[in-house]
């Protein structure tokens, strides 16, 4: 699949439900896409609360653009996962 930049991305990144990984996940988000906004995220808990899942709404300008942000995310502590 062909994107065209720019254009608009979902992740959905998820870890162990702590005080600060919404904090630290738009942190990320923040640093890549100038234009991130923090209301635009969609957020999930598991059943027993131990894990949640953010679903982040960047504006893509670029392959390694978003290459950087999976990186980034995926080196967090507090992430288990990034798609």
């Amino acid at each position: 699949l062909e994107l065209e930049f720019p254009c608009d991305f979902p992740i959905k990144v998820a870890g162990k439900t702590h005080a600060t990984f919404e904090a630290q996940i738009c942190e990320i988000a923040e640093r890549h896409d100038p234009e991130f906004s923090a209301d635009k995220i969609r957020r999930n808990q598991s059943r027993t609360g131990k894990y949640s899942s953010v679903t982040l709404g960047i504006t893509a300008t670029s392959k390694e653009q978003i290459d950087a942000i999976y990186c980034d995310l995926k080196s967090c502590e507090l992430v288990l996962w990034a798609l």
